[in-house]
């Protein structure tokens, strides 16, 4: 068993997600890298200074633009929109891993009499129009759909792209718009195999990717778990058994936190490599609020000792910073977060509210990483400037934070 320091955790889950000393990742080619080394990355659909899946990238990616997810996504086709955990991102040379949940939602699926009887239409549709949304479509009668009641056209997009029949074409901003798969994807992908034969290979396959997707983790009910059909903590905890028999993972003791943890064997090397080398990083970096590395709330108040819940979905009352809050990550400590919003007329980043981190000892050099910091996030907004609300440029003490995106 490995023993870290809470300090040499932190470096290597900070390395594992590319957000080390220097950025590793680069261009097109580097945020598929990522998201191969992670499994996937969240996707959600609200945009305040962009998605989720677009926030993880800038964060790890010098000169991001949106751009590249959409060619990555529906140019390319190397990347695919689907359900990991929960609506995700992955490569596409996963898909015959997820042949489990297709079928499933195939079975689920056809219990529904009004979406089976408009099958054909759709798919005649499709053949001739092309590429379509729910909205060129022609079926307004809603039913009951997961969270809410919804057009059976709709629905019955979504189910043909649960189970595989259609893909995303591409979006207009969260609109889906649909195509057959085979129309972007080779055959030898669409008639792939399940490689897991078993239940528990694919327990196996999918807890071991998992723990990928963040780089080191401990055994407990928590977010980072999530979207895992078939897998509680039941069936974890026998998967983990059997990945340590297997030497597929590691188990690590981090001082000052009691349950062990876990990390992929094909890991340690590089973890080796972050307690060797003594680069230590000055970087500011703005994560999103769906971030890998922050899947698991409690265990990064454990490691980090900071507590992040993205409070969207919180009444107004009940919010203890904001509606859209991101963190600030500063070398290896959490030290702010800030609410942003847009200045239409302007295209202006707005600051609406900054909380700096209880303890942190200001300096001008953090000062002038953050200027740097958000310097790149305004290029990657394609925005000239910053307005800060003036309460909080005198609460939060932000004047040197008054910057325009070029020095």
């Amino acid at each position: 068993m490995l023993t870290l320091s809470k300090e040499q955790a932190r470096r290597f889950i900070l390395a594992h997600q590319g957000l080390g000393p220097k950025p590793e990742f680069r261009g097109k080619s580097g945020a598929l890298d990522f998201v191969r080394r992670v499994g996937c990355i969240q996707y959600d659909p609200l945009n305040i200074v962009g998605g989720n899946s677009d926030l993880v990238l800038q964060a790890r990616i010098p000169e991001y633009m949106p751009s590249i997810l959409t060619e990555l996504l529906y140019h390319d086709r190397k990347l695919l929109d689907g359900w990991d955990k929960n609506m995700s991102i992955y490569s596409t040379g996963d898909w015959p891993y997820f042949q489990r949940l297709r079928k499933a939602a195939n079975n689920n699926a056809r219990i529904s009499d009004p979406i089976d009887k408009i099958l054909p239409q759709i798919r005649l549709a499709i053949e001739k129009q092309g590429p379509l949304s729910s909205l060129d479509l022609n079926f307004k009668k809603k039913i009951d759909w997961s969270w809410a009641p919804a057009r059976l056209s709709r629905a019955a997009l979504e189910s043909m792209y649960f189970w595989g029949e259609l893909t995303i074409h591409h979006r207009i901003h969260t609109r889906r718009v649909y195509d057959f798969m085979s129309r972007h994807f080779s055959e030898e992908l669409l008639s792939a195999t399940d490689p897991n034969e078993t239940e528990a290979q694919y327990h196996d396959w999918y807890v071991h990717r998992r723990l990928g997707s963040v780089g080191l983790m401990w055994d407990k009910a928590g977010d980072a778990w999530l979207g895992m059909s078939g897998i509680k903590s039941k069936e974890r905890k026998a998967t983990l058994t059997r990945l340590l028999k297997r030497s597929l993972v590691r188990q690590i003791q981090v001082a000052g936190i009691s349950e062990l943890c876990y990390v992929r064997t094909v890991d340690v090397e590089h973890l080796n490599k972050c307690l060797e080398t003594k680069s230590r990083s000055s970087r500011a970096i703005i994560l999103a609020p769906l971030d890998n590395l922050l899947w698991d709330r409690r265990f990064i108040k454990a490691l980090f000792d900071f507590y992040y819940i993205w409070e969207v979905y919180k009444p107004a009352a009940e919010r203890r910073f904001g509606y859209y809050v991101l963190p600030i990550l500063y070398k290896d400590k959490f030290i702010a977060r800030f609410e942003p919003g847009r200045d239409k007329p302007s295209n202006a980043l707005i600051i609406k509210k900054w909380w700096w981190e209880p303890g942190i000892k200001r300096s001008a050099k953090m000062q002038a990483d953050l200027i740097l910091c958000f310097r790149r996030f305004l290029k990657y907004l394609g925005s000239e400037k910053i307005l800060i609300e003036k309460k909080t440029l005198h609460d939060g003490e932000l004047h040197w934070l008054n910057i325009q995106a070029k020095s």
